[in-house]
């Protein structure tokens, strides 16, 4: 790297960590931020003479200019190195001479802050801003329920930690936004750091925020460990993660490392790393600070979940309720050792609101199993080369004449392939129909041959539509054909599930099979609003599709021998006319406790309010029951189910 390049790559830096600390509008991923500073610390250990007064190697953050005032630290509020790998850690391990007792946590992805108390009472809260002096957000920090506004300990200290917004609270504030047509939080991260920089107070109460104390600044405490001395604040009225430990040696931080990796989605919250410090306080005072980091932590940091690529083109599929869905295509990227290839783009509201087009490079975030998402399109590198995104007019399987809806885009060709073969699919799936055998690729095959071609057809297929099919034997063939015959004395409920009605879910076909049986599907709007859960959405959801499907519902019932089971109630029982909510693995199957609790005349909720009566959880249960703990909700394991319900 040439000097004219080095600077050119510092002032590079400089713009993104500016756009990334002053507007919370990220215009790179995190793995090309720490790829570009790494790329800097290499250039400047080699020419320590030619090193930038202004290269981010040289300060904890840039300084911060906003509407707020200032406000200094009374100790300085420092950042982290990070390592990425064994071979970084155990070269950190050996750089500061220990090799035992290390205090780890995990490293929320939020946003730092800084409280001063004194005499136990809150006095202000400070943003990490340079290390040295941040922004005052005192009146924002008395709006975070989690922060103890007063505590026991008398004396000065400064309490530092991290804000977070959890995962399900950020959907819901993403959610918002998009009904406002206000451009959506690239991340929780972004969403939290925003949430504290509010002007208006009352936007910072709504958001949710939770407060995890990570350190210490200014204090007078006599504890030798960090472990010790971390337990006590805690002990104050501070929310504490379940997992902090200390670890005898780098083996045991390497093993704890993988442990809290796999719990990555899991949690309520993102996490980026792990933290590993020094416990022995003597220690880490005899290590002291660089210019920037402590010599005496690190950020052990997890594979990246965020990267940027390039948008190349846009495929439009159609579901089985002929919704239009674009998905983005993408230069092949790894993320987490998963190549991605594709993107929900949502809808083409969405891509109007991100304002992305064919060749603009994004930023992409997957979160497990679920397909990856754009979450920013970086404008600034475009350089006229990119198109615009068209609604389409036509069905990109069919041909057939679109409905735009505005959000929603329709095929109402109940003949188009993918509207058919996607709704067979869902028709025999396990939670509908459950025709054992009958799955996704079975199902694309007897199509393909012509054998299915309505949902009606399943129920008329026979040995002889198996001849010539690769892979079926007289065995299988029986079984299948036993699979369908048993289908057909399958739940009511099961089979509105099955028909794949939009807004109606397993949930909402029980209460329709209760409440009106086999007469489901001859109810008025009003009916259904009248139904406990039903919104309006639901209601005209159903009215369209009954109205357009009501003979051939019938047709069906002269197929199927449905099964409409009214559950017998005991209304003496504790727990009659109670709303319940169950998260976390149970010792049996949820369904069963389902079951059970509308037996006795008990009622089930998908999520946690004020209105919620208990909530039911087992192991590793999540935001649910930490949402419902806040409410005052009162929350009950399978042993205090077992004993309520006896009463």
């Amino acid at each position: 790297m040439t000097k004219e390049q080095y600077l050119e790559k510092v002032a590079l830096a400089n713009l993104w960590m500016r756009a990334y600390y002053e507007k919370d509008e990220p215009l790179a991923s995190d793995e090309e931020y720490d790829a570009l500073i790494r790329e800097l610390r290499a250039f400047e250990r080699e020419n320590e003479n030619e090193i930038a007064k202004d290269s981010p190697t040289q300060k904890v953050a840039p300084t911060i200019q906003s509407e707020f005032k200032k406000l200094s630290h009374l100790k300085p509020m420092w950042s982290m190195e990070d390592v990425f790998n064994e071979a970084e850690l155990r070269a950190w391990v050996k750089r500061i001479k220990n090799e035992k007792n290390f205090f780890i946590e995990p490293k929320f992805d939020g946003a730092s802050l800084n409280l001063l108390y004194e005499e136990g009472r809150l006095i202000s809260g400070t943003t990490r801003g340079d290390g040295q002096v941040g922004e005052d957000i005192t009146l924002n920090v008395f709006e975070i329920n989690s922060i103890p506004k007063n505590i026991s300990y008398k004396e000065r200290i400064e309490i530092r930690g991290e804000v977070v917004i959890l995962k399900e609270d950020f959907e819901k504030i993403n959610q918002k936004r998009a009904r406002l047509n206000q451009s959506l939080f690239a991340n929780p991260r972004n969403a939290a750091s925003g949430s504290l920089r509010q002007l208006d107070t009352s936007i910072t109460r709504d958001r949710n925020l939770k407060f995890y104390p990570w350190g210490i600044g200014e204090n007078s405490l006599n504890f030798t460990t960090h472990s010790q001395a971390m337990g006590f604040i805690r002990e104050l009225g501070f929310l504490k993660d379940d997992f902090i430990k200390v670890c005898k040696d780098v083996d045991e931080v390497l093993k704890a490392y993988e442990e809290l990796l796999a719990l990555r989605e899991k949690k309520p919250m993102m996490m980026d790393g792990m933290v590993v410090r020094v416990d022995d306080l003597g220690l880490c005072d005899e290590l002291g600070y660089t210019v920037k980091f402590p010599k005496f932590m690190v950020a052990f940091k997890f594979p990246a979940l965020e990267k940027t690529t390039r948008l190349i083109g846009v495929n439009l599929q159609v579901g089985r309720s002929g919704v239009v869905t674009p998905v983005a295509i993408l230069e092949a990227v790894n993320l987490d050792g998963v190549v991605i290839r594709s993107a929900s783009l949502h809808n083409f509201d969405e891509i109007a609101r991100l304002d992305v087009r064919i060749n603009d490079f994004v930023s992409v975030i997957r979160s497990g199993d679920v397909i990856p998402k754009i979450t920013k399109v970086f404008k600034d590198r475009r350089d006229g080369l990119e198109l615009s995104i068209m609604r389409p007019k036509l069905c990109p399987t069919c041909q057939s004449e679109l409905l735009d809806e505005g959000t929603l885009i329709k095929c109402q060709n109940i003949d188009c392939k993918d509207r058919l073969v996607n709704s067979m699919i869902h028709f025999v799936s396990k939670k509908c129909l459950n025709i054992d055998g009958l799955g996704e690729n079975i199902v694309e095959l007897l199509y393909q041959n012509k054998k299915i071609t309505t949902l009606e057809s399943v129920f008329h297929l026979k040995s002889s539509d198996f001849e010539g099919l690769e892979g079926f034997k007289e065995k299988k063939i029986n079984n299948l054909l036993k699979a369908i015959e048993n289908a057909k004395e399958c739940e009511l409920f099961r089979f509105i599930t099955a028909l794949g009605i939009e807004h109606i879910g397993e949930v909402a076909a029980k209460k329709l099979s209760m409440s009106f049986g086999l007469q489901w599907h001859k109810q008025d709007f009003q009916a259904y609003m009248n139904l406990e859960g039903f919104g309006e959405q639901m209601a005209l959801s159903l009215c369209e599709f009954t109205r357009v499907n009501r003979i051939r519902i019938d047709e069906f019932y002269k197929l199927l021998n449905l099964k409409v089971e009214k559950t017998k109630i005991q209304d003496n029982s504790a727990i009659f006319g109670k709303s319940f909510v169950i998260t976390g693995t149970l010792s049996q199957p949820r369904e069963e406790f389902k079951a059970l609790i509308e037996s006795l005349g008990g009622k089930l909720s998908a999520s946690v309010s004020k209105k919620t009566d208990y909530v039911l959880f087992g192991q590793e249960a999540g935001s649910k029951l930490s949402k419902a703990r806040e409410l005052g909700v009162v929350c009950i394991d399978e042993n205090a189910f077992n004993e309520l319900i006896k009463k």
